[in-house]
């Protein structure tokens, strides 16, 4: 198992791509450069033993001595020891709505991205609580089982979108039926569903499976993302607007935040509904539910004494930065056999 200490240094490996441009330039002012000054057979003459090759190799060193750096800077850290550690918490369910309309931009930046940056910043805030995702349109599906790794739950969480399920609408109760089967500890006596929806298109059978849930001692939460006022649902391709979704007389598709249908599931489930609008207050409420309720004691695997690995990486820049240094653009006898470059052996 491993970890990113500084993730964000990533960014500082897109400087790479500006150096190549810059030294692609470099070349062609200076072929522009010397095209002035003489022609190709008298360069040759004048610099027999410049290699062409050698720069190229130069200049790879380099952007290998970058990207270490930036590695380097990163940290990653790899975990060397697997134990057993002892756990309280609640079992955490989120089901999120991706059908369509939550890509209405009627909350920033949109419902479905609002939806995402809400789950996360919960589970942030977890301790010893174990959590599981669903997602669902027309259909459900499992997006990550029930699970202790916060960080891998939270990667698959940022990777859904409305492309997932091909059948539109909003299967609430589908989502329902496949949470019972997340709660695979008997002796979890807090079991608890959020759903995150923005409460339109549903199929109208959600109280009898709720009821079921309820049942199996499942309390079921909903959160409530976009405005009463609705928006019109953007169609896009590589984030270029092309089109707003339209119904069947060609009228333009407004949806709009069904408060009702959410606070009839909650109602129904034995929790509440709880506006999604402002994040903060929306992690503020969750924790209070969640620290009102008892925690069961279970065991759960981790890794522990993460050690530092930025050394190698330094390393390996410091051994690429000498050999740049000591690397001469000039051909050796060896290369000049190859003639990589077809330079004509160099008259």
């Amino acid at each position: 198992m491993y970890e990113l200490e500084e993730p964000i240094y990533f960014y500082v490996m897109t400087s790479a791509l500006l150096c190549f441009a810059l030294f692609v330039w470099r070349l062609l002012w200076q072929k522009r450069a010397q095209q002035r000054f003489a022609t190709a057979i008298s360069l040759k003459r004048l610099t027999p033993n410049y290699s062409r090759f050698k720069s190229w190799l130069k200049f790879a060193l380099f952007i290998l001595v970058v990207l270490s750096l930036s590695m380097a800077l990163v940290n990653p850290k790899v975990g060397t020891k697997l134990e057993t550690v002892t756990r309280q918490g609640v079992d955490v369910v989120f089901a999120v709505d991706v059908s369509k309309s939550m890509l209405a931009e009627d909350v920033a930046p949109n419902r479905l991205e609002k939806s995402q940056q809400l789950v996360t910043q919960i589970i942030n805030n977890l301790v010893g609580d174990r959590v599981g995702i669903i997602g669902y349109a027309g259909s459900a599906f499992p997006q990550v089982p029930i699970t202790t790794d916060f960080s891998s739950a939270k990667l698959f969480l940022a990777n859904m979108s409305t492309d997932m399920v091909s059948s539109q609408g909003t299967a609430i109760a589908e989502a329902i039926t496949l949470a019972k089967t997340y709660y695979n500890d008997q002796e979890q006596t807090n079991r608890v569903l959020f759903v995150i929806s923005d409460g339109e298109d549903h199929e109208g059978n959600e109280q009898s499976v709720i009821e079921q849930a309820v049942a199996q001692g499942i309390r079921i939460y909903t959160i409530g993302v976009g405005t009463t006022k609705g928006a019109p649902i953007p169609i896009k391709r590589n984030g270029i607007l092309q089109y707003y979704k339209r119904d069947q007389n060609n009228d333009q598709v407004i949806t709009k935040l069904g408060e009702e249908t959410l606070q009839d599931l909650a109602r129904w489930g034995g929790g509440q509904y709880i506006e999604g609008a402002n994040t903060k207050v929306v992690v503020a409420k969750v924790k209070e539910i969640l620290n009102a309720m008892d925690k069961k004691e279970f065991e759960a695997k981790q890794f522990t004494d993460f050690k530092d690995q930025f050394q190698w990486f330094l390393a390996a820049a410091l051994f690429l930065l000498l050999a740049d240094v000591f690397l001469l653009e000039r051909k050796t006898k060896w290369l000049e056999k190859l003639n990589l470059f077809n330079e004509d052996g160099g008259h």
